[in-house]
């Protein structure tokens, strides 16, 4: 069972798609954040997700909430990914499925994938909303409307 509304989301480190390293901390507890994950870079219901949180990147910032999309590809992959969509946002490289394992994420496919999945968390660090409605248009409108509210 995966992390539940009212958890605190434990501390992690992973490499972004620049290479650099990426501290939860300097995110989690400092800001709302939303922690969206995803099975594989370049699939058209994991484009399509992503490219919705880019086109509304804006209304995210404006709420004062970041966006951080992990998945289980390497560096490279989410490099391309994100220049080839236009992604303002931050992706994660859980090549290990450290941060996976530890927000207690159901596997698909035989183990071999994540499933989709979409944390809300508010800027004490704490999730406020879980969506892992397999439809990926559904987790922005709802994010959102979750940071608002």
């Amino acid at each position: 069972m995966s992390l539940k509304v009212g958890d605190l989301v434990p501390y992690f480190e992973l490499k972004d798609q620049k290479g650099e390293l990426f501290r939860s901390d300097t995110v989690i507890g400092q800001k709302p954040a939303v922690v969206y994950f995803y099975p594989k870079d370049e699939t058209p219901g994991c484009t399509a997700e992503a490219c919705s949180f880019r086109d509304s990147y804006e209304d995210f910032k404006e709420l004062g909430a970041e966006v951080i999309g992990i998945s289980s590809d390497s560096i490279g992959s989410h490099k391309r990914f994100a220049q080839r969509h236009r992604l303002p946002f931050i992706l994660l490289a859980d090549t290990k499925k450290v941060v996976q394992r530890l927000f207690k994420l159901p596997k698909i496919l035989f183990g071999i994938y994540t499933k989709r999945i979409t944390f809300v968390i508010d800027e004490a660090g704490k999730v406020v909303y879980i969506n892992d409605s397999l439809l990926a248009s559904s987790h922005i409108k709802k994010a959102l409307k979750a940071i608002k509210g």
